[in-house]
């Protein structure tokens, strides 16, 4: 997994992330109106944990999750991707049934530009640190956090905006695994308790 996440061509910067999804929403006037989700995961490519748990977060807490099931379409995702994670699966598989799932360009479109707006001060706050977190048997541990920021997420769907709370960990780890960043795990982790916070008068 280390292997993998250290690829030279992957991004390692939020706006590498968001160029990489630009590219692939491509011109309005030139594209379809509507995109699957296996052309916006495709953005960033599945050979790495990372940029994908970070694509995952960014929809999760995007204008596209107002449509109704697309904030358990994420938790769900977010499920999938972090239990291979958390087994160290060197090659990912995602479901037919989600990666089919569609969304409109013009929602991702206002996501990535809105993303941006805040972008580029993100990227001044991440620099590797703390490196030894993106490694087993660490980073294993960030994977059972995700999975839990993803089964809090399905209580939390019941309350409007709650999901926001897991969905910015799981944007937190992203980010912490695409810059090698382990302070940003950290936030992750914080941002996970805060979820669990919100969700104990449901859950209890």
């Amino acid at each position: 997994m280390s292997d993998l996440d250290a690829a030279s061509d992957e991004p390692s910067s939020l706006s590498e992330v968001l160029d990489e999804v630009q590219q692939e929403v491509g011109d309005e006037r030139l594209t379809p109106p509507e995109m699957t989700l296996g052309e916006l995961l495709n953005a960033v490519g599945r050979q790495s944990y990372g940029p994908l748990l970070l694509i995952i977060g960014l929809f999760a807490i995007s204008p596209a999750t107002i449509m109704p099931g697309m904030t358990w379409l994420a938790a769900a995702l977010t499920l999938i991707v972090a239990g291979q994670m958390a087994f160290g699966m060197k090659h990912m598989w995602l479901p037919s049934w989600a990666l089919r799932a569609k969304a409109p360009r013009s929602m991702v479109r206002l996501g990535v530009r809105e993303a941006r707006d805040w972008s580029g001060r993100i990227d001044g706050l991440l620099r590797p640190r703390l490196t030894f977190l993106v490694k087993p048997p660490f980073v294993n541990l960030v994977a059972l956090l995700c999975i839990a920021a993803a089964v809090i997420t399905f209580p939390l769907g019941l309350i409007p905006l709650a999901p926001l709370a897991p969905g910015l960990a799981v944007v937190f780890f992203g980010l912490g695994m695409v810059a090698r960043d382990g302070l940003w795990l950290g936030l992750g982790a914080g941002a996970v308790g805060g979820a669990f916070w919100l969700a104990a008068p449901l859950v209890l």
